[in-house]
């Protein structure tokens, strides 16, 4: 008795662990959820903001909401092909890794034009604009390059992926019309006559149908006669004809 109590409660313990364990793997899977969300909202805002800036604000301030927005873009666009190529081509992970070290240098050069929009001495930060410009675009030049060098790879694989159908089905499609001249169909030979029983005998090989009216079945009066006629009870009888 004793074991079986022991054994429902270790049950009990292990369904309440389970229980706890998706539990919790719920409520991480659902908050990484929201905070994507909140990030890629937050996110759209500014891009949104600081597309507004760089047409609203003459100056230094348009400018750096330009460079700000022109990082971002190229960043984040670098970004999303990497990844989405990489499940496909495994060479890509030292790319990836490549981006990894190149997005350190674009989130600091990120947060330091965004500091740089609330300094109030213009003229020090025009001074400053040069060389964030050169360092802007050197950061969006590598991002760009490792881009366009994983689409041109994965177009690559396609293209020949292509050629390699395409050949395929050139051979396939010559095999189909390879085909040859069917013989002429022979006649087939005519029917053996029977052989005649003397030289006024029909050539016919197939027997004859019975007639009607032939010497093997006599022909039948179309009347019959009164005599042979079957009475019926309610038939009167005939009256003998009168000599009178």
């Amino acid at each position: 008795m004793e074991a079986v109590i022991a054994v429902f409660a270790l049950l009990f313990v292990l369904f309440l662990v389970l229980g706890t364990y998706a539990a919790v793997k719920a409520v991480g899977a659902a908050k990484r959820g929201v905070d994507r969300t909140i990030t890629q909202a937050r996110r759209t805002v500014e891009d949104h903001t600081l597309r507004a800036k760089s047409f609203a604000q003459p100056g230094a301030a348009g400018e750096l909401a330009q460079l700000r927005l022109k990082l971002r873009t190229s960043m984040r666009a670098t970004q999303d092909a990497l990844h989405a190529g990489v499940a496909e081509d495994e060479s890509l992970k030292e790319s990836l890794g490549l981006f990894e070290r190149l997005s350190a240098h674009g989130h600091e050069l990120d947060g330091e034009l965004k500091r740089l929009e609330a300094e109030p001495d213009r003229t020090t930060l025009a001074e400053r604009l040069p060389a964030l410009r050169e360092r802007t675009e050197r950061i969006v030049q590598s991002a760009d390059a490792l881009r366009w060098a994983a689409r041109d790879r994965a177009r690559r694989f396609a293209d020949d992926d292509l050629d390699s159908l395409s050949t395929q089905i050139d051979v396939e499609a010559g095999a189909l019309r390879h085909w040859t001249k069917a013989e002429p169909a022979q006649t087939p030979p005519p029917w053996p006559e029977a052989p005649a029983a003397d030289a006024g005998a029909s050539r016919q090989t197939w027997p004859e149908g019975r007639r009607s009216g032939s010497a093997e079945e006599p022909a039948r009066p179309a009347i019959t006669p009164p005599g042979r006629r079957p009475a019926y009870p309610w038939q009167k009888k005939p009256r003998p004809e009168s000599t009178t």
